[in-house]
């Protein structure tokens, strides 16, 4: 009988990523790594076999050793500490539902740039443009772009071209 084998490449990175999907996923993943170097694997070969680094496994069979099943688990992941706080971001959230105008802007949409405009202007901290676009997702804002009127336009020719025009 022939071995099994999956070759598609698209394969491999969908389980890779479906491992990195979730906390208990990882710690899996890391439980079987340690499991395979208590078994006899050197980290080299664990790493090879589970596609990780070699440093990676040997960070996890120390931390087994030294923690226990608690070193596996996932732990605080430090970040770039926020520039804005769930004051100054409640705050936002309530001049983002009125107009740009009465928040002393000269413009009648909120977008990136008159929104990190305004942020500089009050709270004296500078986000950029995509960094404020973020911001409107997160505060579960839409982005509306208003649609270009045109002067002299003849009703009767635009209503020839749309598509649910009926003669």
């Amino acid at each position: 009988m022939r071995p099994l084998s999956i070759t598609d490449t698209r394969s491999v990175l969908s389980l890779q990523q479906e491992i990195q999907r979730s906390e208990e996923s990882r710690y899996d993943h890391r439980l079987h790594g340690v499991l395979l170097v208590a078994q006899g694997m050197t980290c080299p070969e664990v790493a090879h076999l589970l596609g990780d680094a070699p440093r990676s496994v040997e960070y996890w069979v120390h931390r087994y050793q030294s923690q226990g099943l608690a070193g596996l688990t996932e732990g605080e992941r430090p970040g770039r500490p926020r520039r804005l706080n769930e004051e100054q971001i409640k705050a936002i959230h309530g001049v983002l539902r009125n107009r740009p105008s009465d928040a002393g802007m000269r413009v009648n949409l909120w977008d990136g740039k008159t929104l990190s405009a305004w942020i500089e202007k009050t709270y004296g901290i500078q986000l950029r443009v995509r960094q404020c676009q973020r911001l409107f997702r997160q505060l579960e804002f839409r982005l509306r772009k208003p649609r270009p009127v045109l002067a002299k336009a003849d009703l009767g020719r635009q209503k020839k071209h749309k598509k649910n025009f009926e003669n």
